[in-house]
């Protein structure tokens, strides 16, 4: 089962990409999409099913066959199966089988290609592909089978970011995507180098067993003396950086917009930005033992979702919002897994999942009724129009904003699954930096996604209609092979956080158990006269907080890992209440904001935009850092090609060519030619001035020998 999972994929690109002619492009398409759906419910079977308790360590590999074998380095290409793995493989597959589907709407008439030019069934192989080498990462058992996917990957995205190759933007952007993520994979593959240098080996089982030995040992990199795993986990941080856009690598991004909308949806809502999430909740064995590593994971996630949301404050694009937003969640995604809460990392991902390509996809709902005008300034009043679309677009909007029921708890708490998942991170953040920076700017950032969200819908579908007066005049609903998409994943939007709470984030136990985790009951809760509200809460929420338990695994053992020291999410469970309820009401603070300024008084943006120019241009203009990287980066590189150009190519190389051509050999050419006069004469005086020469020679030299 988990071998047609992975390969049915990319069975399904190579028969859509080649066979296309054979079979026809609408049958192309629908056996590229049916291979997808395949995988999907193959994958839910094994998600479901899946007990971690009847394995070994939580987990069993399959092996597909002998890889590379080189000195000590032995490779399989192997599925390794474990929860962390299984919740991958939903993500992936549910998202990318919808976004097949999706696409049979949005690609059926793509003005960018002439009438009769075959492009779907070109467009559907690069999603399978795609889909099949983010397969292949996440199902990896070694770092160089992770590696490849990885590689696969940013493969698959360029060609799908730079689909639309006859415009120049587009290219630029899958170029600019391209390069960036080669500056994270560098650092990525630092990390691989090292690991095998220190463990001997790159499968994930004997790396973590290693671990515990290497806490502290050094090894010596850009001459100087580091801490061997601070060292390795930072480097594969800076792989993470790249895939899943975290600040300073994150510029690719926003432009990756330039791509068709399901690919906006399928890559920077659910799969490749989440890579790198999943490698740091892969390789938790090692973060937990590089406390200096993660705090710069906590730090720059936090940073990361501070920075996104106050950007996304004032795009006008309706994609560029959703993707800067995208950013934003990745950060929260990297504060739980930087502060040691990796199953809750995973649970916001899974739910992001959801919630966010259902944005992306209505997004694109709305694009298509109005004929591809992404300016938010020319919707308006588009809810009576797309009322379905707008209905899906509402329930992603609440998803992400966190709207739920604060401190009522039935087995779970009631409310969206952003609220849900957004909430345990912020909590877990609290607890694990005693209210500090990320604690802060997670929900700063909480209400600034409440206000871009909410200011959204309100451009998009309320108000009276801007711009171009044709285009909504008719404006349309979208197909229903496009709504379908919408409707399923807005079930994960509503309910996801629901449903799985318990598994990933209610007690260490049960999570121990989902993640197949080796856990014991720690000492009875400590404090235990001192009362509070917070306490009456948390009594509330289950026995957990009677009976506390750790996980206790060794490294390896379990999808995860924690050092003993590592209790973080048992304090999250016990932060003052005013933490719980403080993203609720960042959550209302955005949208009272939004709604008085896009509703209320929608003269409001433009005077404070003209009040604050300083401030609005440098956001606006992203803080810069397109400018500063073209200053930086960009005009030297350019600098230094023209100066090779102008003067080792031109001047040196095509120089010294014709200077030999044109120059030399002509000049030796005109002499020998004046040597070849045609009198005997001249030649029998040649001969003799060579007789006296070598009679001289012999004379002087000859006699020493």
């Amino acid at each position: 089962m988990e071998t047609i999972i992975l390969f049915a994929p990319l069975v399904g690109a190579l028969l859509c990409g080649f066979g296309w002619k054979f079979i026809g492009e609408k049958a192309a398409q629908w056996t590229a999409t049916s291979m997808l759906f395949l995988s999907a419910i193959l994958s839910w079977v094994v998600f479901l099913t899946f007990d971690a308790s009847a394995h070994v360590n939580g987990s069993y590999t399959v092996n597909l066959l002998r890889w590379i074998e080189s000195g000590t380095l032995s490779t399989d290409w192997a599925i390794k199966m474990d929860r962390l793995t299984a919740i991958m493989l939903i993500v992936i597959t549910t998202v990318s089988a919808l976004v097949h589907l999706y696409s049979f709407g949005y690609m059926a008439h793509d003005e960018n290609f002439k009438e009769g030019e075959s492009y779907r069934p070109r467009f559907f192989a690069y999603l399978s592909f795609f889909t099949f080498a983010m397969l292949m990462l996440v199902t990896a058992d070694n770092l160089v089978q992770m590696f490849f996917g990885w590689e696969g990957v940013g493969v698959a995205s360029y060609l799908l970011i730079g689909f639309y190759y006859k415009k120049p933007t587009a290219n630029a952007a899958a170029i600019k995507a391209f390069v960036v993520n080669r500056v994270g994979d560098f650092g990525f593959a630092l990390g691989i180098f090292a690991l095998y240098l220190v463990t001997d080996s790159i499968k994930f089982d004997d790396i973590f067993a290693a671990i515990p030995d290497l806490q502290d040992h050094t090894i010596t990199f850009m001459w100087r003396e580091w801490n061997t795993l601070n060292l390795i986990a930072f480097l594969l941080f800076i792989g993470a950086m790249g895939k899943s856009a975290q600040l300073f690598l994150h510029t690719w991004l926003p432009d990756a917009m330039e791509g068709p909308t399901p690919v906006s949806a399928l890559i920077h809502a659910a799969t490749m930005v989440t890579a790198g999430v999943f490698l740091v909740c892969r390789m938790s064995p090692l973060m937990e033992y590089a406390p200096t590593a993660t705090s710069f994971i906590v730090f720059l996630g936090a940073t990361t979702a501070f920075f996104a949301a106050t950007v996304g404050l004032v795009q006008n694009d309706i994609k560029r919002v959703i993707a800067y937003s995208t950013c934003s969640q990745l950060g929260y995604m990297f504060v739980a897994a930087g502060l040691g809460v990796y199953s809750v990392a995973m649970f916001h991902l899974l739910t992001h999942a959801f919630f966010k390509a259902m944005l992306f996809l209505g997004a694109g709902s709305v694009i298509h009724a109005m004929h591809h005008e992404q300016d938010m300034r020319n919707y308006g009043g588009l809810r009576h129009k797309i009322p379905k679309t707008f209905w899906m677009m509402m329930i992603g909007t609440l998803a992400i904003t966190g709207v739920g029921i604060p401190l009522l708890y039935v087995g779970f708490p009631v409310g969206f699954a952003g609220f849900v998942s957004k909430d345990a991170i912020i909590e877990s953040a609290y607890a694990g930096t005693n209210g500090g920076y990320a604690f802060w700017m997670l929900v700063v950032a909480a209400l600034m996604t409440s206000f871009y969200s909410w200011r959204l819908m309100f451009l998009t579908f309320y108000g009276t209609p801007r711009g171009d007066a044709h285009t909504h005049d008719h404006a349309h609903e979208s197909p229903t092979i496009m709504l379908v998409p919408l409707y399923v994943l807005a079930l994960g939007a509503i309910f996801s956080g629901m449903v799985w709470y318990g598994s990933f984030f209610s007690s260490n136990d049960k999570v121990g158990k989902f993640f197949g985790v080796p856990y014991a009951e720690a000492s009875e809760h400590s404090g235990e006269g001192d009362h509070s509200a917070a306490d009456d809460h948390a009594a509330e929420e289950g026995d957990h907080t009677k009976a506390h338990y750790n996980l206790v695994g060794a490294p390896g053992e379990g999808a995860i890992h924690n050092s003993p020291d590592n209790h973080v999410l048992n304090d999250a469970h016990e932060v003052p209440v005013w933490v719980k309820l403080a993203p609720f009401f960042a959550m209302l603070a955005g949208l009272g904001l939004a709604y008085q300024m896009y509703i209320r008084r929608p003269d409001w943006p433009a005077k404070l935009a003209a009040q604050q120019a300083p401030l609005y241009q440098f956001l606006l203009n992203k803080w810069y850092f397109d400018e500063i990287y073209n200053f930086i980066f960009i005009k030297p590189a350019l600098a230094l090609g023209r100066l090779l150009w102008k003067r080792g190519d031109t001047d040196t190389i095509d120089g010294g060519i014709n200077g030999i051509a044109m120059g030399i050999i002509p000049f030796f050419t005109r002499l020998a030619g004046r040597a070849q006069s045609g009198y005997i004469f001249s030649y029998v005086f040649a001969m003799v001035l060579g007789i006296a020469v070598l009679l001289t020679w012999m004379t002087l030299f000859g006699g020493a020998n």
